[in-house]
């Protein structure tokens, strides 16, 4: 996509054969020629007629595949608690948009699940308001918290706080959309819409690494591609193979940017009775075997700048047990870097040959981990136009999510709402059937919504019912695209 975002006349002022026609799916309000789309890509002049180019999405929920629709809870109370099960599920992928806001949703559709009259309110969203979380596995430093990442020249996103195992990072939301300059909100437009779309997308990190990411793939950071997921932190590896320790060395350091662990210090090895090793680790004590900062984040051991893992030790004291022959071990949170040393007569650590049996427990360290990935989670509030397209009364849609008489999903995949106001959903882009997401260039994300109720309660909440159609009609009548459960991994 070019930088310029209509490719198409747009505005009150566009002129020219009355075969053109004007879309109303956004607020570019495109005139488009015939045989040509809008910039979007999403609509088209076909004949004079307005067309939506890309089918509805239709899941294959048969009881044979597995497959199950979304459970809703009645307002009436008599919902058993069970996955209602039915034919197929009519999604939001290609269904078309809501705007100009008072007009119903594109597809309300309404099917016998089970003996249930079920509602389906279907719809594509157009959102300003949304980012993508991304976790990468790693222990490698990818940049400080809150730097800023850029996709080519333009700030996207930044930095967020670190969790167990893994970076994090925030791309897109609506300060860089819509609150920088159009390179800027057309840059994180397309950075946003490769992520959700499982495609390969560059980042850097200011003052950090270079960085790779792809949803459900092994993050690349700095060229080099990340292999595990650590175990767990250094005092949580401790105490996980102490036992096996215990029997074959004198002392384990495990090192960890976060929480390196020394086994005799440890809980785990004063419980196992192992005697003190005299050993002293430069860095901040916090509890006995446990100890912090004893490194800057970096790219080597245990996610520190640590090359060499002998620069975080002091002197060995006989006074506290040192003695010569002692056997270290140290290794790091996956155990993709170890090294075995044997105290001398003037207790200095020497390389030595690794024992068969101190090598297995590194192994078993590495097959532990679990393999690195990168996940991405598309986080989106969906606002005035999605609510007015289900219902007149929109507060009435919003409490009847939180109560979970409405259920949420994005192209048929569940999704987390979020407490407290509105409707702020996140779903795990894996689980979208792919092409679900598309881009409007004002610019925005769309992606697939649906809500499921009874009928009951979608007439309760002042629901369009007069635009209520069948399956059965909509198989007969739209372009459709048949996908089976396994196409977002089998709905829970």
């Amino acid at each position: 996509m070019s930088d310029e975002i209509n490719t198409v006349e747009v505005g009150d002022e566009a002129t020219g054969s009355e075969s053109k026609v004007r879309c109303e799916a956004c607020p570019i309000r495109c005139f488009i020629r015939p045989g040509r789309t809008g910039s979007c890509d999403r609509y088209g002049n076909v004949d004079g007629v307005l067309i939506r180019m890309d089918p509805v999405t239709i899941l294959e929920l048969t009881k044979e595949r597995g497959g199950a629709v979304v459970p809703f809870v009645s307002s009436g109370g008599d919902w058993d608690g069970r996955l209602v099960r039915g034919d197929v599920f009519v999604t939001g992928a290609g269904a078309g948009t809501t705007y100009p806001d008072y007009k119903p949703a594109p597809l309300i559709v309404s099917s016998d699940v089970e003996g249930v009259d079920t509602i389906t309110v279907v719809s594509e969203g157009i959102f300003s308001y949304c980012s993508a979380r991304v976790k990468i596995d790693t222990d490698r430093y990818v940049g400080p918290e809150q730097a800023v990442v850029h996709s080519g020249n333009e700030a996207v996103g930044m930095v967020t706080t670190g969790e167990y195992g893994s970076q994090m990072l925030s791309i897109g939301g609506v300060n860089h959309l819509t609150g920088g300059t159009k390179p800027e909100g057309l840059a994180t437009m397309r950075t946003l819409l490769a992520l959700c779309q499982g495609e390969a997308v560059e980042l850097y990190v200011e003052g950090g690494s270079h960085l790779t990411v792809q949803a459900g793939v092994a993050p690349v950071i700095d060229g080099e591609v990340e292999k595990l997921m650590r175990v767990g932190c250094g005092s949580a590896t401790v105490g996980m193979f102490a036992k096996t320790w215990s029997q074959i060395v004198d002392e384990v350091v495990v090192v960890d940017d976060h929480i390196t662990g020394v086994l005799t210090e440890h809980q785990a090895g004063a419980v196992l009775g192992m005697a003190p090793s005299g050993i002293k680790v430069i860095g901040r004590r916090s509890t006995p075997g446990r100890y912090f900062n004893i490194a800057e984040p970096g790219g080597g051991w245990g996610g520190t700048t640590l090359t060499d893992p002998l620069a975080i030790l002091g002197p060995f004291q006989s006074k506290k047990g040192a003695r010569p022959g002692l056997r270290l071990l140290m290794v790091s949170t996956t155990g993709e870097s170890s090294a075995y040393f044997v105290l001398d007569e003037n207790l200095i650590p020497q390389p030595a040959e690794m024992p068969v049996l101190v090598q297995a427990s590194v192994e078993r360290i590495r097959a532990n981990c679990e393999p690195a990935l990168t996940s991405v989670l598309f986080v989106a509030g969906a606002g005035g136009s999605l609510r007015a397209g289900v219902t007149t009364e929109p507060i009435r849609l919003t409490r009847s999510v939180r109560s979970r008489i409405a259920r949420v999903t994005c192209g048929g995949a569940p999704v987390y709402v979020w407490p407290g106001g509105g409707i702020t959903f996140m779903v795990d882009v894996t689980r979208v059937p792919k092409g679900s997401f598309g881009f409007v260039p004002t610019p925005a994300i769309v992606a697939p919504i649906e809500f499921t109720m009874s009928r009951q309660d979608y007439t309760d909440l002042g629901g369009h019912a007069s635009a209520i159609r069948t399956v059965d009609s909509v198989l007969r009548e739209e372009r459709v695209r048949m996908l089976p459960a396994s196409a977002i991994h089998a709905l829970d």
